[in-house]
């Protein structure tokens, strides 16, 4: 499975967070996982997915808090879930997973947004982590 297939599960673990309360997410984790990846090829995936998830998950509060200061009027709540889903993964990549380059973090987000987003969601998101990045330095 390439890395753009193992991050666009994240993004969709990470989405479906917004719909559970907390104390399901474990059972919802396991049902994602279950559900999507069932060959037996797919055991490391699903243990690498799981992984990264559980690693954003763990830096969300931090999360949250760099994309609320690198965008400018827009509070968490008011944002759209799937852009907010996309904007936690990609914070995540730039700031904490020195694997990925940022350069690359960006574009896949941009990559996701234009097919999950709204018509508007590639060019928020871009704006939103040109701004991380700018503060980064």
């Amino acid at each position: 499975m390439r890395r753009s297939e193992i991050r666009e599960h994240v993004f969709r673990m990470i989405f479906e967070t917004e719909f559970h309360d907390e104390s399901e997410l474990s059972d919802q984790e396991k049902y994602y996982l279950g559900a999507a990846l069932q060959t037996p090829a797919d055991k490391k995936n699903k243990e690498e997915i799981k992984n990264r998830f559980d690693l954003v998950m763990t830096k969300l509060p931090e999360i949250d808090a760099i994309i609320e200061g690198a965008d400018s009027g827009w509070a968490l709540s008011r944002m759209g879930k799937i852009d907010l889903a996309i904007l936690r993964l990609a914070t995540f990549e730039i700031r904490f997973d020195d694997d990925i380059p940022e350069k690359v973090a960006v574009n896949e987000a941009i990559e996701l947004a234009k097919r999950y987003g709204g018509d508007d969601s590639s060019s928020f998101i871009n704006g939103v982590l040109a701004r991380l990045m700018t503060e980064k330095e």
